[in-house]
């Protein structure tokens, strides 16, 4: 898959069904050596500039369940588990 084709596609949590955010909003971290995107980083922001601005959510790239055509499937749960477990 092309890092164009993952542009616009929403990113939906599967423990809550919540929409998290777009993929084209947000940045990625990509390991420098290898060219292996590691997270997706939504930025916080705040609702048309009013109210609170909310923290950034890192999304490791091994949360992600499946990327479909119209989003990306997520499950932080899973991450947490596997951190408490560690």
């Amino acid at each position: 898959m092309r890092l164009s084709e993952l542009g616009g596609k929403e990113i939906i949590g599967l423990d809550n069904g919540e929409k998290m955010g777009v993929i084209s909003d947000s940045d990625l971290i990509i390991h420098p050596e290898s060219g292996v995107i590691q997270s997706i980083i939504l930025p916080g922001g705040s609702f048309f500039g009013f109210g609170k601005k909310r923290e950034d959510l890192i999304i490791p790239w091994s949360s992600i369940v499946t990327i479909g055509p119209d989003m990306v499937i997520i499950s932080l749960a899973q991450e947490e588990t596997q951190a408490t477990q560690k």
